[in-house]
């Protein structure tokens, strides 16, 4: 079997699952696991309100939580959505809103100082999107930033998008596309690829499992410091989904199916750790 090489921004050789996780199991007290997720944990619903992670993946980040260092979540949701979803689960880290947010092992929500000025602007903006878009545009409002899907009506998107980008123009926002959405947000340094560079520092190794072309930022920052530390562990990893799913497999290591087989990916994964 050819050695792993995941240093670079691209795998050179494909990965084997089982010969990574063997691997993690020598370095499982000072590896993280990151997760996005929408689209990760819990599948896309055509209502963002109404979507409920995989019950077997929630309990295997459960049994995992203790035997590596940390578990974190990753997500474009703000941190009480993604506390609320969780049920509690005890000892794991929720960063929301691209990092804007975090909370550590149940703690506080603490906010980017940074973002906090542009509140109003968000809540003016959600306000202006739902007089403006057409019907069949959902607006979701997170307090830091506002998400416009067009999910239930395809054939908006280039309205939309055109609508959100002259917005995000006109009052000097950043643009994040997405899976049949595009998320405008303060223009603060924040995204995932950052969240993980900072997470990562003093681990031997780090999983991050996501779906959408955000995570991608999330696997270069694995790959620079796997470039930077031969001893260091990286392992980046697709979910499979028929909008943006070809972009971030090709930036992956390997690829899952669907929310539901990451659940079992995970349960066979702790047959190998200590």
């Amino acid at each position: 079997m050819p050695p792993l090489n995941l240093g670079n921004q691209q795998p050179k050789t494909p990965l084997d699952a089982d010969q990574a996780w063997r691997l993690t199991a020598s370095r499982a007290a000072g590896t993280v696991l990151f997760f996005d997720f929408d689209g990760t944990l819990a599948p896309v619903d055509d209502d963002p309100t109404a979507v409920r992670p995989a019950p077997k993946a929630l309990a295997a980040i459960e049994a995992l939580a203790p035997v590596v260092q940390r578990v974190a979540i990753v997500s474009a949701r703000p941190v009480e959505f993604l506390r609320d979803q969780l049920g509690g689960l005890a000892g794991v880290d929720l960063y929301g809103l691209y990092g804007l947010e975090h909370s550590h092992s149940g703690g506080e929500t603490v906010t980017e100082p940074a973002a906090l000025p542009w509140v109003p602007t968000m809540a003016e903006l959600a306000d202006l999107a739902r007089a403006e878009l057409p019907p069949g545009t959902l607006v979701e409002y997170k307090r830091l930033s506002v998400a416009l899907h067009w999910r239930t009506a395809p054939q908006l998107g280039p309205t939309v998008q055109q609508w959100g980008q002259a917005q995000a123009d006109r009052l000097g926002l950043r643009s994040q596309a997405g899976r049949m959405v595009l998320e405008l947000k303060p223009p603060v340094d924040r995204d995932k690829g950052m969240v993980i560079g900072e997470a990562i520092k003093g681990a031997t190794g780090a999983w991050y499992f996501g779906d959408d072309v955000s995570d991608i930022k999330a696997f270069a920052a694995l790959r620079a410091r796997a470039a930077a530390d031969p001893d260091f562990l990286g392992v980046c990893v697709a979910v499979a989904n028929s909008e943006t799913g070809h972009e971030v497999a090709n930036a992956a290591d390997l690829t899952i199916e669907s929310p539901a087989a990451l659940g079992d990916f995970l349960t066979r994964a702790l047959t190998q750790l200590p």
